[in-house]
């Protein structure tokens, strides 16, 4: 199988690369960082193909994602839109526009983007699967992560549209929303997090959720307890439990 993961360097991306290099899986891998992917890319069995790029410049997503094709005979079985950055923002501070947008471009825009050039073929073999990393964060608005949870209730709503626009086509779309992962970007919450899981355990759940098709998972299990309690509570209760939530730091990550 043939694996198109865009944020591969850390995080997430990183432990989803590895996992499917694990299993056999030939992998595109994209990231901002050379090093850093030139060294995941030797510590991986198997051969793999790395393509240095910021996801927001679509034209060379798009060659990436091109190339991995010609690569990989003209089909690829998996895509993961995993890149994606985090900051606290407040809108009454003029500056913070900028990370709005820069968070949109990056966890929105270029998921759209990744996913753009692989769905032709897709639908031609009526087979495939689009990988939209959301989060938990995204199932209601935090204080201060305006531009977070609107970016990753952007993704999963997108992820749902787009799924039942290619349902009938023989293409599956998968929304993950993780809680908390130990990542380099959790790292820098100063706050506690519930449920916090490692990273390889998150990539392993993820892969098997993947492989059933399912829908939308939350990972970890308790994590979605949580966001199915937050969707239901009434606005006056969950502004009285969330207004004074601790927030993110406001400096991107």
């Amino acid at each position: 199988m043939a694996v198109f993961i865009t944020g591969a360097s850390s995080g997430l991306g990183e432990a989803l690369a590895r996992h499917y290099a694990s299993i056999g899986h030939s992998l595109g891998l994209v990231a901002r960082r050379r090093e850093r992917l030139e060294r995941l890319a030797a510590d991986l069995p198997g051969q793999h193909r790395i393509y240095v790029l910021d996801v927001c410049d679509r034209d060379a997503l798009h060659r990436a994602a091109n190339d991995f094709l010609t690569q990989s005979g003209g089909h690829v079985d998996i895509v993961i839109a995993s890149a994606g950055i985090s900051a606290g923002t407040l809108t009454e501070i003029a500056d913070d526009y900028q990370v709005f947008k820069s968070i949109f471009e990056t966890n929105v825009l270029a998921t759209v983007a990744t996913f753009e050039p692989f769905i032709a073929g897709m639908i031609e073999r009526r087979k495939g699967t689009l990988v939209g990393i959301a989060s938990v964060a995204g199932v209601r608005g935090l204080p201060g992560a305006g531009a977070y949870s609107a970016s990753k209730a952007s993704v999963a709503t997108y992820c749902e549209s787009l799924r039942l626009e290619l349902m009938p086509r023989g293409v599956g779309v998968v929304t993950i929303a993780p809680g908390y992962v130990r990542t380099e970007m959790t790292a820098k919450n100063p706050y506690a997090m519930p449920f916090l899981m490692d990273a390889e355990d998150f990539a392993i759940r993820a892969a098997k959720a993947i492989d059933q098709q399912r829908t939308y998972k939350v990972i970890p299990w308790q994590m979605g307890w949580v966001a199915r309690c937050m969707r239901i509570l009434p606005d006056w209760l969950y502004d009285r439990l969330a207004v004074n939530a601790p927030r993110k730091p406001r400096k991107l990550s």
